[in-house]
């Protein structure tokens, strides 16, 4: 029994994209597609930040109530959120309401700016990229961590930032295109441009 489900399209997808249009949306266009821009990578590092111990449906369905909340994902601005800011997000439904995941988001941001002085964030998280990447036939076979994000996320800790471990450098990774973990069966393995 394949871990792909073949769509009226014609094409392959894993059973999680195959339904619900809004994450079918996101697997066909931007799920594993490149990201090379700060904001683009802080946002991404944000959210699945948020995403822990959660749906990731959950964090796409809010995700436009989070770039309103967060001010875009704009370092800079986030950066200089105070404890108003702070009460503010805690209110607002639109978001996960998690003082943790809010926090670390504001000190993600400054520890964003900090990068700076160094080549930036996106360069920083790409750095790690592997000499390759998996290729999985089944979801059994789509690994959750690796040797590089186990490193990713110790050099984002030493650099000050939070709610990045392992597991979730990985996702941020798969989402970034820093690795491919398309089934290799899918329409979309390969299409990033960056592994072919």
């Amino acid at each position: 029994m394949s871990d792909l489900v073949t769509g009226d399209d014609g094409l392959a997808r894993p059973a999680w994209a195959s339904v619900d249009p809004m994450l079918r949306e996101y697997y066909d266009t931007e799920w594993g597609m490149p990201v090379r821009d700060e904001r683009g990578v802080f946002e991404r590092l944000s959210l699945e930040a948020f995403q822990s111990g959660l749906s990731w449906r959950t964090i796409l369905a809010k995700r436009p109530a989070f770039r309103a909340a967060f001010a875009g994902f704009d370092p800079d601005t986030v950066a200089a959120f105070g404890e108003d800011d702070v009460a503010r997000l805690m209110a607002d439904t639109g978001i996960v309401r998690n003082r943790a995941k809010i926090a670390a988001t504001i000190t993600n941001a400054n520890a964003t700016i900090a990068l700076r002085a160094d080549g930036g964030l996106a360069d920083f998280v790409w750095s790690f990229r592997p000499e390759s990447t998996p290729e999985p036939t089944t979801f059994a076979d789509v690994p959750t961590t690796s040797a590089e994000s186990v490193a990713l996320s110790k050099a984002l800790r030493k650099r000050g930032f939070t709610f990045v471990g392992p597991t979730t450098m990985f996702a941020l990774m798969e989402a970034l295109g820093i690795v491919d973990t398309h089934l290799v069966d899918s329409h979309r393995r390969g299409t990033s441009g960056v592994w072919v």
